[in-house]
């Protein structure tokens, strides 16, 4: 958590300002980067990325049917693969409809510098709100579910399925999901009716789209941490806290599904160094706003 993001990004310390009106008026027609994202372009983003996770399962079920596996329980390799793509789809889908609105930089999908000790104690925040929420909805709901992702990845199989495992849940995902649902999906729904019904829908779709890959029962608690996401990034501007928070969670989650005790600990400063150090270096492959102005145009 004491590198939010990691050092040496030199992008702005304020949070970005305000979005423009709703595309199409005199403003926004002007508007450059996620100001100019139209809001039907976020559940295409969305459409986009689960069908090529689907496109992409039927490919890998072809192969293994060609060459005798199963299809309807398929390996831990194939599972890993298959997520490992998924993550990829959702942030093929991003940047391919961010760039219908011209060049996007890092800045625009909020990947850009914010105070530390303020995004620490929303973080805290947040996480707190998320856990105590998702402990009273468990009570009440006498919820004793058990996620079986990790065991469907074969998270027991060997010392490499694990580190996979390890590395998709607590690194890949947080990446994947906070560029589309948070950077793009959010942003871009911010320019229909502001940030809190943009909010509200983000968090809904987020726990939504979660159903088959968590119990049915914390479909609510995964809604309501999806809306404390939007809520974190809107605060403060940045991405870089979402992916984070995101980070520290699925470490936690995982560690109690294996029934890990110390190795909890190393897992989530782990999970939240690696995943913003590639959030950062996809910032800098990305650009800024003056960068992309003086490239030639594609």
């Amino acid at each position: 958590m004491t590198s939010i993001p990691p050092p040496g990004y030199d992008e702005p310390t304020a949070p970005a300002p305000p979005d423009a009106p709703w595309p199409g008026t005199p403003t926004a027609a002007r508007a450059a980067g996620r100001a100019g994202w139209r809001p039907w372009t976020a559940p295409a983003a969305i459409l986009t990325g689960l069908g090529l996770t689907i496109f992409g399962g039927m490919i890998v079920a072809l192969v293994t049917a060609a060459t005798g596996g199963s299809v309807s329980d398929p390996s831990p390799g194939v599972n890993i693969g298959l997520t490992f793509f998924q993550n990829l789809a959702l942030v093929a889908a991003a940047l391919f409809f961010a760039r219908l609105a011209g060049r996007p930089t890092g800045a625009d999908f909020g990947l850009r510098r914010a105070p530390i000790g303020r995004c620490i104690g929303l973080v805290l925040a947040v996480l707190v709100g998320f856990y105590v929420f998702s402990l009273g909805w468990g009570t009440a709901l006498h919820l004793d579910e058990r996620q079986t992702l990790p065991d469907e990845l074969g998270v027991g199989g060997s010392t490499l399925n694990l580190v996979l495992v390890v590395v998709i849940i607590t690194i890949l995902a947080p990446i994947g999901e906070e560029l589309l649902f948070r950077g793009y999906v959010f942003g871009a729904l911010r320019n229909w009716k502001g940030w809190l019904p943009a909010a509200i829908v983000t968090g809904l779709v987020f726990g939504a789209i979660h159903i088959g890959s968590a119990p049915i029962g914390f479909t609510v608690p995964l809604a309501v941490f999806g809306f404390g996401l939007c809520v974190l990034y809107q605060r403060t501007g940045s991405l870089y806290p979402c992916i984070a928070l995101h980070a520290l969670n699925n470490s936690v989650a995982l560690g109690l599904t294996q029934k890990w005790t110390w190795e909890i600990a190393p897992t989530m400063v782990g999970a939240v160094i690696a995943s913003l150090t590639i959030a950062w270096l996809l910032a800098r492959a990305l650009g800024s706003r003056t960068e992309s102005a003086a490239a030639p145009a594609a």
